[in-house]
């Protein structure tokens, strides 16, 4: 398999899972909706790379999703707020077992022998080793980050800030407004 030794997500990645590779050094194997190659750097690392190829930073994006969805474990980080492009971690990004999945690109979600069966849209089938609600719960935040952030890029000053929770509360340009006739 190609080993590439520089990778940045971009809007073709399904997921990217960590390997061990025959010095026992973690790398990743990315799989994207039209091939899958090895890179000589690890997930969390590729995740990295990719935000601050954009110009931003990977504790600021961590930081900036738990600021709009709050305080969540594993929480989910807008790689490229301009593409659209959130990822997510299961388990946890520092777990050599982890996986990254773009929400982008899954179809479905099933249980199946007691793991979630993940169909991809391409095709691709994946099982991994976790509860169905526990990966769909993980796959809606990233949902909703995802949306949040693209709306909030489009209309920055259409969202109002809950002082108490320190976070975004409601789009407030959805709200109805009735205007009386005199």
């Amino acid at each position: 398999m190609l080993l590439e030794k520089f990778y940045i997500i971009n809007q073709h990645m399904m997921y990217i899972e960590g390997v061990l590779d025959e010095n026992g050094k973690l790398i990743s194997k990315v799989h994207q909706d039209d091939k899958t190659f090895l890179v000589d750097r690890s997930p969390l690392e590729i995740l990295k790379d990719s935000i601050k190829f954009i110009g931003y930073d990977y504790r600021g994006a961590k930081a900036t999703a738990k600021w709009l969805l709050g305080e969540i474990n594993l929480c989910p980080v807008m790689v490229n707020p301009i593409l659209g492009i959130c990822v997510f971690p299961d388990p946890s990004i520092t777990s050599v077992e982890a996986i990254l999945f773009n929400p982008a690109h899954i179809i479905r979600t099933t249980s199946h022998h007691g793991k979630t069966r993940i169909e991809f849209s391409n095709g691709y089938i994946l099982d991994i080793k976790r509860k169905l609600s526990s990966f769909n719960h993980k796959l809606q935040a990233a949902e909703q980050l995802r949306k949040l952030t693209v709306e909030i890029g489009k209309n920055p000053k259409s969202f109002i800030l809950d002082p108490n929770k320190k976070r975004i509360l409601h789009n407030i340009s959805k709200r109805k407004s009735y205007n009386k006739k005199k």
